[in-house]
């Protein structure tokens, strides 16, 4: 069902003891895998992390959801990509509340949005703030403007953590170095579960965040070796670093590739004369 609970019995039960619920919304393919997840906190008023894509029946579901617990009391935003943000004039529409983000360009936060929808309808937030129950932690890698929300033992890590694989990281500069710093804060905190923009529930934290953190790692360690053995173009650094990722998704390990250069240039271990991806 568009935008209904997709948890099994055993997820749902735990996540009820939190009460905590995720809807996911129909829009699953190569970028959003199994489909955008939507979570819902509390109740009297709940909050919703991610309200999702623009999809008329997945907000008619999370409207529905969000009054019989009371009602909606805010919105968290990981960040502002469309399959993240794009429910959020629909549902303020239906249901008004602030808005909490890193930025506010197409999400109807800041100053200008809040003078348009009534005091107090956007919020931009930093590392350290706190919204309802949310407390934010900077998560930049996958995008600028990347943030998690912790709620009590729960993280809600949008993108910077997936239920399954692994994510692609955008070339500004600091991402990879930022990223891998958010993931270490994440990890230093007590987590009963990682709650992610996209894939089911990790309920085993620590481990999935040492798993990521590895990964970048690993990528490194391999795109290290094949400059220390000649390679210089951008196909022959992901033939060595990146073998393991199908054809279609090449062009995301291109972008994640830009990122690992920049990380190396700014530690000054890029030799000159690699070829840097272009966009």
């Amino acid at each position: 069902m568009a935008g209904g609970p997709v948890d099994s019995v055993n997820d749902q039960e735990r996540l009820a003891a939190h009460e905590v619920v995720r809807l996911r919304a129909p829009n699953a393919g190569p970028m959003t895998l199994s489909g955008t997840n939507t979570w819902v906190i509390g109740r009297d008023p709940a909050y919703v992390v991610d309200p999702g894509p623009a999809d008329e029946a997945h907000v008619a579901t999370l409207v529905e959801l969000l009054l019989g617990r009371g009602g909606l009391g805010g919105i968290a935003l990981t960040h502002d990509h469309g399959d993240h943000a794009g429910a959020v004039a629909p549902l303020r529409a239906r249901l008004p509340a602030p808005v909490a983000a890193a930025r506010g360009a197409g999400v109807g936060v800041g100053a200008g949005a809040a003078a348009g929808a009534g005091a107090g309808a956007g919020e931009v937030v930093a590392d350290g703030a706190s919204f309802g129950p949310l407390r934010v932690v900077a998560t930049p890698g996958h995008s600028a403007d990347h943030l998690a929300f912790v709620a009590g033992e729960l993280c809600f890590t949008g993108d910077a953590v997936l239920g399954e694989g692994y994510v692609f990281l955008t070339p500004e500069p600091g991402a990879l170095a930022g990223y891998l710093e958010g993931l270490r804060r994440l990890r230093a905190l007590t987590l009963t579960a990682l709650l992610p923009g996209h894939g089911p529930p990790i309920w085993e934290p620590a481990a999935k965040l040492d798993d990521y953190i590895a990964h970048r790692l690993h990528r490194e360690r391999l795109l290290l070796d094949a400059l220390a053995g000649g390679a210089r173009s951008v196909e022959e650094l992901l033939d060595a670093a990146w073998a393991d990722v199908p054809s279609h998704m090449r062009a995301l390990a291109t972008v994640t590739l830009a990122a690992h250069l920049d990380r190396l240039a700014e530690q000054g271990r890029l030799p000159a004369d690699v070829q840097r991806p272009s966009f």
